[in-house]
């Protein structure tokens, strides 16, 4: 149940940011005794990884404030975040990769479930956070954009820390987080019903 709650909040994560997740994941594994990935995603903790990581996370943020150029990040963002969402969920439930010499053991085991759950959540939650984005910048004339961006990017930098450090917290974010969209879309029905009638 714990691989659960850590692979879903880490691929929630992802779908706000899709570097966040995997950044903090690589620098957990370097720098937090107990945090050790599988051999499989030990690639996510290496000097290399970090630095990419690193400069393409510097790269979302400040695009993703930037009004217009947000809303470009975002479709650009819907290919990366799903799969950034998969990686993560992988990672963090501690799934082993199959060896690239057997290619059709990927799909006689279970090893493919999880990435398939964190691309479905990191997808999920990407497309809540677009068209909510979409909305904000249509009525706010884009001024909306940093506030919004900056909630997101510290969403989902808590939601990563909670999941790599205290899971029991990440869960009760991920249901905050819930809650939190739930509200927003049946306010959302009730003004176009508002404006409708």
């Amino acid at each position: 149940m714990i691989e659960f709650i850590i692979g879903t909040s880490l691929a929630a994560s992802a779908g706000l940011n899709a570097w966040m997740p995997l950044f903090l994941l690589g620098l957990a594994d370097r720098l937090l005794p107990a945090v050790q990935l599988p051999s499989g995603w030990s690639w996510i903790s290496s000097d290399l990884a970090l630095w990419i990581l690193g400069v393409l996370l510097v790269l979302e943020i400040v695009a993703d404030k930037i009004p217009a150029l947000d809303s470009v990040n975002d479709v650009i963002q819907s290919f990366l975040r799903p799969a950034s969402g998969g990686i993560v969920f992988g990672a963090g439930t501690s799934a082993q990769t199959v060896a690239v010499d057997d290619p059709s053991a990927f799909f006689t085991t279970s090893t493919w479930v999880p990435i398939v759950a964190g691309i479905a959540i990191a997808l999920v939650v990407h497309i809540v956070k677009a068209t909510a984005r979409v909305a904000a910048n249509a009525t706010t004339a884009g001024l909306a954009a940093p506030v919004l961006s900056t909630a997101e990017d510290g969403a989902s930098f808590l939601l990563a820390v909670a999941a790599i450090v205290v899971p029991v917290l990440a869960l009760v974010l991920l249901v905050a987080l819930v809650i939190a969209v739930i509200v927003l879309l049946r306010r959302r029905v009730r003004r176009r019903a508002a404006a409708a009638g």
